[in-house]
């Protein structure tokens, strides 16, 4: 007698859909070697990303230079994937300020609704309001003229600034899920069975409203990057010792016409990393859509 094939788990039914995804997998894969190598590679190398040479400087690419030099002779290769621990911390750490900022905002508003969703979302079309590079340019500026030696030049100011500054889609985004879901069947018969607001918050709307926020902090995590980029390259973000990709994209400004490759291996760093997170976040719209998803089981 031959046995029914078991019944695919969401997770497997969410991956099978997510594998179907060919640029998401690929974006996957060529994400996971970026953080890889950005681990390794500064350790294994034999350059030290932080030491200059410059009587090495502005070489082309070579068998003892891969991507060449800069102009303080800093081998490229070392300083790319030292930059990207940098760059790629700056965009996760950003991405949780501001989800968890958003899931905050929008599933107290729309639970509970009436005055504290009004408050709630007037305030978020104020935040919306602030432009973020002047409010950046600006906190940078005080942070220098402070001299505040944990801040200066690091990572944090970015994180805190872009972070705070940046939840309010995704609070519109929870609010919507919660707005939809808090008036299903089995919410209405957890709150029978006397649930208070946190349990029905945290352990039945908001599982069900993971989908599109998942969706929305992968797309957080390349915005975040290249925020950072830009302000590097205006001169406002991470400074020595630190690097980023934004930073050796502004040391490349004097040099790109005699050494193109200053500029050009930084800036294929940021193209193919945000481009990468964009698939993933594409894959992952399209995996966890749970009517393609019900289609599929």
């Amino acid at each position: 007698m031959r046995t029914s094939p078991q019944p695919l788990t969401l997770s497997q039914l969410v991956w099978r859909r997510f594998r179907q995804h060919r640029l998401a997998i690929i974006g996957l894969c060529v994400l996971a070697a970026f953080v890889l190598m950005a681990i390794f590679i500064p350790i294994l190398n034999n350059y030290d990303a932080l030491k200059t040479n410059t009587l090495n400087s502005l070489k082309a690419p070579s068998s003892q230079n891969i991507f060449g030099t800069d102009n303080l002779g800093f081998d490229i290769w070392t300083r790319l994937w030292a930059g990207a621990r940098i760059s790629l911390f700056i965009g996760v750490a950003t991405m949780i300020v501001a989800i968890t900022l958003g899931v905050v905002v929008g599933s107290i508003a729309g639970y509970f609704g009436g005055n504290t969703d009004a408050i709630l979302m007037r305030f978020t079309d104020f935040m919306l309001g602030i432009p973020q590079l002047f409010l950046l340019l600006v906190f940078g500026k005080l942070v220098t003229a402070a001299n505040i030696a944990w801040l200066v030049g690091g990572p944090l100011p970015i994180i805190i600034v872009v972070g705070t500054l940046s939840w309010m889609g995704v609070a519109r985004l929870v609010r919507g899920q919660f707005l939809s879901l808090k008036g299903k069947d089995f919410v209405e018969a957890t709150r029978a069975m006397g649930a208070g607001a946190p349990r029905l918050i945290l352990r039945h709307i908001l599982p069900n409203a993971a989908s599109p926020i998942i969706v929305a902090a992968t797309l957080r995590v390349g915005a975040a990057i290249v925020t950072e980029s830009t302000l590097s390259f205006l001169g406002y973000g991470v400074q020595v010792p630190n690097v980023t990709w934004g930073y050796m994209l502004r040391n490349a400004q004097n040099d790109m016409t005699l050494a193109p490759w200053v500029a050009v291996f930084p800036g294929l760093a940021i193209f193919i990393t945000v481009l990468c997170i964009n698939y993933i976040g594409d894959g992952l719209r399209d995996a966890l859509d749970p009517r393609a998803i019900l289609k599929s089981s």
